[in-house]
């Protein structure tokens, strides 16, 4: 029987095992029971709270593999990772650092080469995924099941939910103590509405979001599941959703831009949805590269962080943060332009770029700067994007809070700088231009 669900049609409900149910038309209530188990959902359409070891669990998470002695440090209590490349490590280190994981179960996409339609490969999947479920369910640290990561992407095959389904309902009969959930991105309607028809064993669905986050609660009320949710990730304005120049290259927000965007975004959803948001996973505690190198890094490769990592301490203990304060960026600008008035540069024509910075607390900044060549995003999902080698050779420094720039070869190139204090923080800023003749 699957975990915690059943539908009410003015019937009593009968708990036995676990929480028996049936549909009527295409919403669907859920109704939630508490049966002693580790975590369990309790509540009912509209009014649902976590409980994990009898006790509310509201999840202030970071989505990412490294720093989770700086997320328990800060007011977090959990993680997120989308697959189980790492899985022993991550759960132990989770667990010595006092915090809970969501633990991703990687499911390829038909857009990687899968085919949902395939019997076999189907069975085989969920043969491997039966695997990792009896190797990890007991571990103390485990909070829920990730089974997938925006599956419908590139997809309109419902048998990708079909296969969701019964991974979840396996995953209730090896393992009654976790819940399940699988993730898709903002809230696409008939997508969200065949996970409401065809995953009834599904118990939360989690949504990544961005820049549309902003009215998510609103798109998700048009839908039919009506159950709990989690934001699975948010932060920056995605780069799918960005301002873009003539040449297609998204303009990229300033660290301290992200910051206050991303505080208004949790606030207007996360904070004030009090009877079906179970918590979220700020995107991404440590560095990625995805488009650029900064997109939604929280943390340096060295270490330093962002001022969103001060915010998310804030949103996490509502009180304010006690640490030095990152570097504020107000803007950069190339030839005194900003990046939306699409700079084209010539080749062995100087530029100048000025960043205008300061640090909160009156210390003297250290700034790095470099060029990257702009790229393709690789998807998200999969993690394959590297960094591109810096260009050399076209920068000359000014003083300290300007670059002299003079390009060589035609094409798409991004000017990056990142401004230290010394304490351990950093800020960021980019500027796309074009190299033409």
């Amino acid at each position: 029987m699957p975990l915690y669900r059943s539908c009410v049609i003015i019937y009593t409900i009968f708990v036995i095992f676990g929480i028996a149910g049936c549909s009527s038309g295409t919403a669907t209530e859920r109704t939630y029971a508490s049966k002693g188990r580790t975590v369990e959902i309790v509540g009912s359409d509209g009014n649902y709270k976590l409980y994990r070891h009898g006790k509310p669990y509201f999840i202030k998470g970071a989505a990412g593999y490294q720093y989770f002695d700086r997320v328990k440090a800060y007011g977090g209590n959990s993680i997120r990772v989308w697959h189980t490349d790492e899985a022993e490590r991550i759960l132990n280190e989770a667990h010595d650092n006092g915090l809970t994981v969501t633990l991703g179960l990687w499911l390829p996409r038909e857009v990687d080469g899968f085919n949902y339609y395939d019997k076999k490969m189907v069975a085989l999947q969920k043969e491997e995924i039966r695997k990792i479920v009896l190797k990890y369910k007991d571990h103390p640290a485990l909070l829920m099941w990730g089974i997938g990561n925006e599956l419908y992407s590139q997809s309109a095959n419902v048998k990708v939910w079909d296969a969701v389904n019964g991974i979840a309902e396996m995953i209730h009969e090896l393992d009654p103590n976790h819940p399940t959930t699988t993730t898709v991105m903002n809230v696409p309607l008939k997508d969200v509405n065949l996970i409401a028809e065809r995953c009834p064993a599904l118990d939360v669905l989690s949504i990544n979001s961005f820049g549309a986050m902003h009215n998510l609660r609103e798109e998700l009320a048009k839908t039919d599941w009506k159950g709990p949710y989690i934001i699975s990730e948010f932060g920056a304005r995605g780069y799918w959703e960005a301002f873009y120049t003539e040449w297609l290259a998204p303009i990229e927000q300033t660290s301290s831009e992200k910051a206050t965007y991303s505080k208004e975004r949790y606030e207007r959803t996360v904070a004030a949805d009090t009877g079906q948001c179970l918590g979220s996973y700020v995107f991404m505690w440590g560095s990625k590269q995805e488009k650029t190198p900064t997109w939604f890094s929280l943390i340096a490769d060295t270490g330093e962080e962002t001022q969103l990592v001060h915010v998310m301490q804030e949103l996490w203990t509502g009180k304010k943060s006690d640490k030095n304060e990152a570097p504020y960026v107000a803007y950069l600008t190339l030839n005194d332009k900003h990046a939306i008035d699409n700079v084209y540069l010539k080749p062995g024509e100087p530029a100048t770029a000025s960043i205008y910075a300061f640090d909160p607390e009156g210390k003297p900044l250290s700034l790095q700067w470099e060029v990257l060549p702009e790229t393709e995003p690789a998807d998200g999902n999969v993690g394959k994007e590297k960094k591109p080698a810096p260009v050399k050779g076209v920068l000359q420094q000014i003083d300290g809070h300007k670059i002299a720039l003079t390009p060589k070869q035609e094409g798409a190139y991004r000017l990056f700088v990142y401004l230290y204090d010394g304490d351990g923080n950093v800020a960021t800023a980019n500027f796309p231009y074009y190299v033409k003749r």
